[in-house]
This record gives structure tokens, C-alpha cells and sequence, in this order.
């Protein structure tokens, strides 16, 4: 246990780095939700929305938040394989699952910082005030909403290993799962067909949790049932990653193909 608990510290460590090193990154990390917010304000200014903490702090916060987890912890993978070092740290004598799970945390942990700037900016340019209704609910959601993030990116890695499509992928992804988990505006106004998409992404219960944080916890039982939702999707999803995890361990195995899939 102790091994494992030193990998990830050491792995974050590297990750947070070596992310922020990247322009790109950056770009997602501090510009991004700067240009959200103010997107974002513009269309509900004359929405009749009091509480913009709701949709534009958190909205452009979680989009930004979304992009880094993207293009970092799906890209990881694809900078791995360029760099010659993802056939090394697959058989590296700490199994790839966890050196996998370091990145993601470290990435999904610095991410936060759009959250953070959202806020700031939502403050200083537009003097919006912060109104937290619920702020113990909040942290409990925003912890939620963090490990589901971590399990779903963990999903889209095992899933992007054997690709050598990534950068499509990542392009593919980013701005759809942000509409279908109700980043922007509740997933109630989607159709039918794609609101069923929607309820099957932990993230988009997530978002739910945060929102009824932010605008007060009046039925409580209607939040822990969101909450066990949640959390039933991220297990659902845990069992994904390690039956993706077990079929790429035994196609590299027997095909010896990771960098050249």
C-alpha cells in the first residue's frame, strides 16, 4: 500500500508538471474558463437566472475543467506512445493502472484551478455575487464530481490506448460531452433521445448535485438519490476500466503491439 500511495504521489507530481509545461494546457487551464465566463454571462445576463454562481461560474469552470482532463489524461497516452516510454511503463514493476491513475488525479486535482478562476473573473469583471446555499452539500458534490471525473478519464484512456487516433478522438469528444452532462444548461431542455445518453455520464448527475448545492439543499432525499446515482455509475465505470484494462493486457501480451496499434 504504501509502494502504491508513493507511485501516485511521485506520478501527480510529474503529471502536473509536465502538463503545465505544455502551452496547450495552459491555454485550457487559465484561458479557457476566463473566455467561458464571459461567453457565458452574455447569454444568461437576460435569462431571468439571480444565481450566476450556478451556471456561469460553475458552467465555465467545469468546461474548463472537462478540456484539461481531455487533453491531458486521454493525450497522455498518445504522448507516451510518440515519446517511446508507453511499452516501458506498461511493464514497469508498478502495474500501469495506478502509474495511469497518477496522471489522471494530478491533471484532474490542477484542473481545479478553472473552477477558481471562473469564480475570480465572474467577480471582478461582472461584480456577480458568490451565493452558496449549501456549502457543506457543495464540497461533498464538488468530492463526487472530482472521482467521477477521475473514473470516466480513466475509461477514456484504457479506451484510447490501443488507438493511434487519439487526437481525433480528444477533438471528438471534448465539446459534445460538455453539452450532453449539462455543463452549459440543464440537460432537461435535450431531446428525448439524447437525454438518455446524457443519464448514463456519472458527470452529468455531478453537475445536477453541484447545482441544487449552489441553489440550496431543500429535499435532501431527492439529493442522496442523485448521490447513490452517481456513485452506481461510477462504479458501473470502475468495472469498465479494469475489463478494458484486462482485454489490453492480453492483446499487448500475445500481439506485442502497444506502440505500433
Amino acid at each position: 500500500m504504501i509502494k502504491i500511495l508513493t507511485t501516485l504521489l511521485s506520478t501527480m507530481r510529474v503529471q502536473m508538471k509536465q502538463s503545465f509545461a505544455r502551452p496547450m494546457f495552459r491555454f485550457c487551464l487559465i484561458a479557457n474558463p476566463i473566455l467561458s465566463t464571459v461567453l457565458l454571462y452574455q447569454m444568461y445576463r437576460n435569462a431571468g437566472e439571480e444565481n450566476f454562481f450556478a451556471f456561469v461560474v460553475l458552467g465555465a469552470g467545469l468546461m474548463g475543467l472537462w478540456s484539461c482532463i481531455c487533453f491531458s489524461s486521454a493525450g497522455d497516452i498518445n504522448r507516451e506512445r510518440y515519446s517511446g516510454t508507453l511499452a516501458l511503463i506498461f511493464v514497469a514493476p508498478v502495474s500501469f493502472p495506478i502509474i495511469i491513475l497518477g496522471k489522471i488525479i494530478g491533471n484532474t486535482v490542477m484542473s481545479l484551478l478553472t473552477l477558481v478562476i471562473s469564480l475570480v473573473t465572474a467577480v471582478v469583471i461582472f461584480r456577480i455575487p458568490v451565493k452558496l446555499e449549501s456549502p457543506m452539500y457543495f464540497f461533498l458534490s464538488l468530492m463526487v464530481t472530482i472521482l467521477a471525473f477521475v473514473v470516466i478519464s480513466s475509461v477514456i484512456a484504457y479506451m484510447l490506448t490501443l488507438s493511434r487516433k487519439t487526437e481525433l478522438y480528444m477533438n471528438l469528444i471534448e465539446i459534445p460531452l460538455s453539452l450532453l452532462c449539462g455543463f452549459v444548461f440543464p440537460v432537461t431542455i435535450l431531446p428525448q433521445g439524447v437525454r438518455f445518453v446524457s443519464y448514463i455520464l456519472s458527470p452529468t448527475h455531478a453537475v445536477e448535485l453541484l447545482r441544487m448545492s449552489v441553489w440550496g439543499v431543500h429535499d435532501t432525499e431527492m439529493y442522496f438519490q442523485k448521490l447513490a446515482i452517481v456513485l452506481g455509475l461510477t462504479a458501473l465505470y470502475t468495472v469498465l476500466s479494469i475489463l478494458l484494462y484486462r482485454k489490453i493486457e492480453t492483446r499487448v501480451r500475445i500481439q506485442a503491439s502497444l506502440e505500433v496499434a
